[in-house]
């Protein structure tokens, strides 16, 4: 098709492509400013597209100018890059144009000049680009990520007529919803699991201040039984909340990889240090073996303290006698380099039928015995979620009379190897 010739006060005219550069990048600061409204944004690239097309035009039909002039090209890609949500462009085709690097992290088989299914491959997402280039006509569909972590988007699609006039393109922006759509499930567990495990410890409070404001009104001595056993109860319903609090905060950033770097076996000898005690008080004793350190991993450092807690608190609490807490490095020949480590006791073990539900919300193993023994049924959950969040794995083994042995498996500081999915329990 040959170019059609542009009108004369338009060539060699840096005014216009400048006005047409400035009028979209003020169009796509105000949508930004205003959370991705799509009108905006649309009108903005569009302008920023005419902007790039006028300079290349004005490059072709006149003589060469200065290597000082750069290309207006790089000012659209530039301004992509900034834009924190995921953005594509695809032409008549639904092949790709241009994508951010938002984009290319969430989708890493988006490829220029391939096709948008290699890289997204929900039938409805498709469906609504192949619509919005026949239509013109923007629309809006969920779409939902599993791998590594589950994520939801809302991605909006509009059409973009092409500089040339040879037709339309479509944009889609993907509008992260993940946290938005955790916090609205973590509101809805938390009245459903504090409902059911609230509901005996506050019954036990409420019959035993009946019964001091009743009968044993002047009973001193069942006054001191009975208000030792609310404490007791007030005890564990703070546990019960604090727990169900740390639990939903996890849950709440499972999707955000941490950035810092610990060293996971200084953390974990504080944690023996600080177990000690406590484990002396109950009959059983804690050895650490630290191995050739450090043992550095992307992590929070809070999180992952508390996982270790987790793991001694269970093997002192449930396992009792000798504790045992290594560290050690692992070469997987998928994953890369790993850090292991391990919490072992010597106790009566688990039966195989209730390993793999271990780490549900509020399931025991015995319930009477572990209420008893102070445990909520929610440390493994908080540390199967913890190594979610770190991309890390878990993995349980016991057998009845032998004791049981938990490992958990971190990817090493700096091992460029693929992250795992999620923890996984065997």
């Amino acid at each position: 098709m040959p170019d059609r010739p542009l009108p004369e006060r338009l060539r060699g005219s840096p005014a216009w492509t400048g006005a047409a550069i400035a009028a979209g990048l003020f169009g796509l600061a105000a949508a930004l400013a205003g959370r991705l409204d799509l009108p905006l944004i649309l009108a903005g690239l569009g302008a920023v597209c005419l902007g790039g097309w006028l300079a290349g035009r004005d490059r072709a039909l006149s003589p060469p100018r200065p290597a000082a002039a750069a290309p207006r090209s790089a000012v659209a890609e530039a301004l992509l890059a900034h834009v924190p949500d995921p953005v594509i462009l695809v032409d008549r085709r639904t092949l790709v144009v241009e994508a951010n690097p938002a984009a290319r992290a969430l989708l890493p088989a988006l490829h220029q000049a391939r096709p948008l299914s290699f890289a997204l491959r929900d039938p409805e997402v498709l469906d609504g680009v192949e619509a919005v280039l026949s239509s013109g006509m923007p629309r809006r569909i969920a779409f939902s990520t599993r791998i590594p972590l589950e994520r939801t988007f809302e991605v909006q699609i509009g059409a973009l007529p092409m500089p040339d006039g040879s037709g339309v393109s479509a944009v889609l922006f993907l509008r992260d919803l993940t946290s938005a759509r955790r916090l609205e499930a973590m509101r809805v567990d938390f009245v459903a699991n504090a409902s059911h495990e609230l509901r005996t410890p506050l019954a036990t409070l409420i019959g035993f201040i009946e019964t001091l404001q009743g009968p044993a009104r002047d009973d001193a001595q069942a006054r001191a039984r009975f208000l030792e056993i609310m404490r007791v109860q007030a005890l564990r319903m703070t546990r019960l909340i604090d727990d169900l609090l740390s639990l939903s905060r996890i849950e709440l950033r499972e999707h955000v990889a941490p950035t810092a770097v610990v060293d996971l076996g200084a953390l974990a000898r504080q944690m023996v240090d600080a177990q000690g005690p406590p484990a002396e008080a109950r009959g059983a004793s804690i050895r650490f073996e630290d191995g050739a350190g450090p043992y550095p991993v992307p992590g929070d450092a809070d999180e992952l303290a508390r996982v270790i807690e987790n793991l001694i608190e269970n093997a002192v609490k449930y396992g009792g006698g000798q504790v045992s807490v290594g560290l050690a490095r692992e070469e997987d020949a998928r994953l890369g380099r790993r850090i292991i480590l391990s919490v072992s006791d010597d106790g009566p073990g688990i039966p195989p039928e209730h390993i793999p539900r271990l780490t549900e919300r509020f399931y025991r193993v015995d319930v009477a015995s572990s209420r008893a023994r102070g445990g909520t049924g929610l440390g493994l959950a908080i540390v199967k979620h913890s190594l979610n969040r770190h991309r890390g794995r878990l993995a349980i083994e016991s057998a009845v009379g032998q004791g049981t042995v938990v490992r958990v498996s971190l990817p090493e500081y700096g091992a460029a190897a693929p992250l795992p999915a999620a923890a996984d329990q065997a």
